[in-house]
C-alpha cells in the first residue's frame, strides 16, 4: 500500500474514533459527520459503517441505518459484532421501521386495505391497541369482502374482550367463507363468552363438521357444555379431547375456569387422568 493510502486509512480511523467520542457525549449530528468522513476516506471500513448505523438508528433514521448495517456486514461477513448489531437493530426497531414504511405506503395510497391491515397488526404487536383497532376497522371498511382482514380484526376484538363486536365481524366472515373452520370456532367462543349457548353450539357444530378431529373444537364444545350445566355432554367431549391430545388438554385445564363446576369430581378426574404406565 502506498504512503498516501496508509495516510487515508489513518485519517479514517481518527475520524471514526472522533465520531465514537461525539456519539458517547450525545452529539449525534456531529458524530454522523465524523463517521461519514471516515467512510469517505475508507469506504471499506466496516466499523465506520456500523458506527454510523448505530447513530442513525438512535436518530430514528431507520432505513438509512439498516442500509449501513447491511453494508458493514457485507464488508465483514465474519464479524460476530456486525451480526449482533444488526440483530439488535431489527429486534429493537424492526416494528418502528415497519410502521414508518407502512405510513409512507398509505401516504402514497390511502385506499390500500392491505397496508391498513398490516399497520394494524404491527400496532397490535407493539401494544398500541387503539391505533391497531382503528387501522383494522379501516381495512375492513375499504375491503368489506376480505374475510382475512375481518377475521384478524375480530381476533383482536376477542383479545380485548369485545365479544359483541367480534361476533358481528365473525358472522360476516362465516358468510363470506362458509368453510372457514377458524371463523366458526371463534364465533362459538364469542357466543359462549356472551352466554348465548345455543348459538355457540350451532357455531361449534359447523366447525366440528369441517374438522371434527381438531382438539380445539372438541375441547371448546366440552367447555361450552360445562358452562351450560350439561355435565354428561361436557365429560363426553372432554374424554374425546384427551384422546386427541391429552397433554395439551391437561395443560389447558390448569387455568380454565369454565370447568370449575366439574373439577374435583370423580368423573372429571377419570376423564382427564393420564393413562397408567405398565
Amino acid at each position: 500500500m502506498s504512503r498516501e493510502g496508509k495516510d487515508r486509512l489513518n485519517q479514517s480511523d481518527l475520524h471514526n474514533e472522533r465520531g465514537i467520542e461525539l456519539a458517547d457525549r450525545g452529539w449525534l449530528d456531529e458524530a454522523i459527520k465524523e463517521f461519514r468522513k471516515a467512510i469517505e476516506l475508507d469506504p471499506d471500513s466496516a466499523h465506520a459503517h456500523d458506527n454510523l448505523a448505530s447513530v442513525l438508528a438512535e436518530k430514528h433514521q431507520y432505513r438509512e441505518a439498516l442500509s449501513e448495517y447491511l453494508t458493514a456486514l457485507r464488508l465483514d461477513p465474519d464479524s460476530p459484532t456486525a451480526h449482533l448489531n444488526l440483530a439488535n437493530f431489527l429486534t429493537g426497531h424492526g416494528l418502528e421501521m415497519a410502521v414508518e414504511e407502512l405510513q409512507e405506503a398509505l401516504e402514497l395510497d390511502p385506499e390500500s386495505s392491505d397496508a391498513h391491515l398490516q399497520l394494524g397488526l404491527t400496532y397490535a404487536d407493539m401494544g398500541r391497541i387503539d391505533e391497531a383497532l382503528r387501522q383494522m376497522r379501516t381495512a375492513v371498511e375499504l375491503a368489506p369482502d376480505d374475510g382475512f382482514a375481518r377475521h384478524e380484526y375480530a381476533a383482536l376484538l376477542m383479545d380485548e374482550g369485545d365479544y359483541r363486536l367480534a361476533i358481528s365481524q365473525l358472522k360476516e366472515v362465516a358468510r363470506l367463507e362458509p368453510d372457514n373452520f377458524e371463523a366458526h370456532l371463534d364465533l362459538g367462543i364469542c357466543y359462549a363468552q356472551k352466554g348465548f349457548y345455543e348459538e355457540s353450539e350451532r357455531a361449534y357444530k359447523k366447525a366440528e363438521a369441517l374438522r371434527g378431529d381438531d382438539v380445539l373444537v372438541v375441547y371448546n364444545v366440552a367447555a361450552l357444555y360445562a358452562l351450560w350445566g350439561r355435565p354428561e355432554a361436557a365429560l363426553e367431549y372432554l374424554k374425546r379431547a384427551v384422546v386427541l391430545d391429552g397433554e395439551k388438554v391437561r395443560s389447558w385445564l390448569v387455568a380454565d375456569s369454565m370447568f370449575d363446576a366439574l373439577k374435583g369430581s370423580p368423573d372429571f378426574d377419570a376423564a382427564v387422568a393420564e393413562p397408567a404406565r405398565h
